[in-house]
């Protein structure tokens, strides 16, 4: 007897089994928020002396959910995951798991941080009143180099919420479609 998987069966169980992978050893329910504030403090204390004009981008904002510490890899089908913050005045309010999937001609692993920066109260609003969210168009990606000193104040009024990428380390190509989703956690 032959049993043949569809392409669509191999990426479900692949992302899936990416997916528990990722969440068993993300230390959820385990007392870990004292870990993830240190991290984020690390974090945004590495941004800030790095591209001091990140700080005012953060003055402006609502609010920003720093994720100190993403691990992604691919080799066809990828994933990444990652734990973080949303601060509001610098305070933490809530913990948050990122998980993302991707598929495409892609290959290799990194490690990287990114904060996104809410510039509007409705933008950090529908964040945090939503059960989970995936990344859409209306998200704008820059690197600090560029967003240190081109993300001005006319790009914050166009934008609801921007997306800072840096620290990366290690090498990943490829061209991929890929989905992030952003899940509250109690840690």
């Amino acid at each position: 007897m032959t049993t043949s998987i569809t392409r669509r069966a191999f990426l479900g169980v692949a992302g899936s089994s990416l997916l528990v992978a990722a969440a068993c050893g993300s230390g959820v329910g385990s007392g870990a928020s004292a870990q993830i504030d240190a991290r984020v403090d690390a974090t945004r204390d590495f941004l800030f002396s790095t591209y001091p004009g990140t700080q005012d981008l953060a003055a402006r904002a609502s609010g920003v959910l720093w994720m100190p510490l993403m691990t992604e890899a691919g080799l066809f089908i990828g994933g990444a995951y990652g734990r973080g913050a949303l601060r509001i005045n610098d305070v933490t309010v809530d913990y948050y798991a990122t998980a993302k999937a991707s598929y495409g001609l892609q290959i290799g692993a990194q490690q990287y941080a990114h904060a996104l920066f809410f510039m509007t109260p409705e933008a950090l609003a529908d964040f945090r009143r939503g059960d989970g969210w995936a990344v859409g168009t209306d998200l704008r990606y820059a690197t600090p180099d560029q967003g240190g000193a081109s993300i001005g104040k006319q790009t914050t009024e166009l934008q609801p919420v921007i997306a800072l990428v840096f620290g990366q380390s290690g090498l990943i190509a490829g061209a991929t479609l890929s989905g992030v989703k952003y899940t509250r956690i109690i840690p």
